[in-house]
């Protein structure tokens, strides 16, 4: 037995000295850890399929003055970071964009939080969940909790609504942002002081239509090994599919658990 232990204090040892040396040489190349971020550092935080990809490449037009109409999924994951697919990203700017799905933490000052229909949210997460051939039903989704990252969506929005830690945040809602786009980026620009003329935005606004995201999904794919690429990441993206893809037994229970935080975002609720 103190055999073993001796053998596996010596594998965490050699794991800890590689993860160092790693760190070490990302640092020389001016290479930071994910967790490594600074204040005025701003973060797209929303629920899972809440528009969170979408914000990634419009973000990433509007910061870097750049066409996107062709920037493949894993070029945008250096320009915008995503917190969880990660493990070091490089400061091109002052200003860092991250994307998350987590809760609210004392190192998020600054935040965009995305909101989407929670209904219309999970219908796409169960359609992704079995894209990346996980064994859960929608029920169990909607019911338990299960397959769910980080918690269920009315937990997850309640938390960014408690706001713990006095951040400075903006809301946008996806469906918003789909009726209004121009607006709703505007918005984002004022709060995070970029600098767009009025070109760029249309430039970016039609470089991440729906139509152009589903033909760069096509080209290049997305930069996400668990995913089935027979199956399409980029869904619909309409307001209220939930309707034609839920039963309604499973609606009631959902809004049974998320009727408050429905109402808060003037979501109509049908039980």
């Amino acid at each position: 037995m103190n055999k073993f232990k001796h053998k596996i204090k010596q594998v965490l040892k050699f794991e800890e000295r590689i993860a160092q040396q790693t760190e070490n040489m990302m640092r020389q190349n001016n290479f930071l850890p994910i967790s490594e971020t600074k204040p005025q550092d701003i973060f797209i935080a929303g629920f899972p399929k809440s528009g969170n990809t979408w914000m990634q490449n419009l973000i990433a037009g509007l910061q870097f003055n750049i066409e996107t109409a062709t920037l493949p999924d894993t070029l945008t994951q250096e320009l915008v970071p995503d917190v969880h697919s990660k493990e070091f990203y490089k400061r091109f700017y002052d200003v860092v964009f991250f994307k998350t799905h987590g809760l609210p933490r004392r190192e998020m000052k600054r935040v965009i939080h995305l909101v989407r229909d929670g209904r219309d949210a999970m219908a796409s997460y169960f359609a992704m969940n079995q894209a990346m051939k996980k064994q859960v039903t929608l029920e169990e989704m909607i019911i338990d909790g299960k397959a769910i990252y980080p918690c269920r969506w009315h937990e997850h929005t309640q938390k960014w609504l408690d706001n713990p830690y006095d951040a400075e945040i903006i809301t946008i809602k996806y469906e918003d942002l789909i009726n209004d786009t121009l607006t709703e980026l505007k918005k984002i620009i004022a709060f995070a002081k970029l600098n767009c003329s009025d070109y760029l935005i249309n430039k970016v606004i039609e470089g991440n239509s729906f139509a152009q995201m589903k033909n760069k999904e096509k080209l290049f794919g997305w930069n996400n090994k668990n995913w089935d690429s027979s199956k399409d990441f980029i869904r619909k993206g309409q307001i209220e599919s939930y309707k034609e893809e839920i039963p309604n037994e499973l609606i009631l229970a959902f809004e049974n658990y998320s009727k408050n935080q429905l109402q808060h975002f003037n979501y109509q609720c049908h039980g």
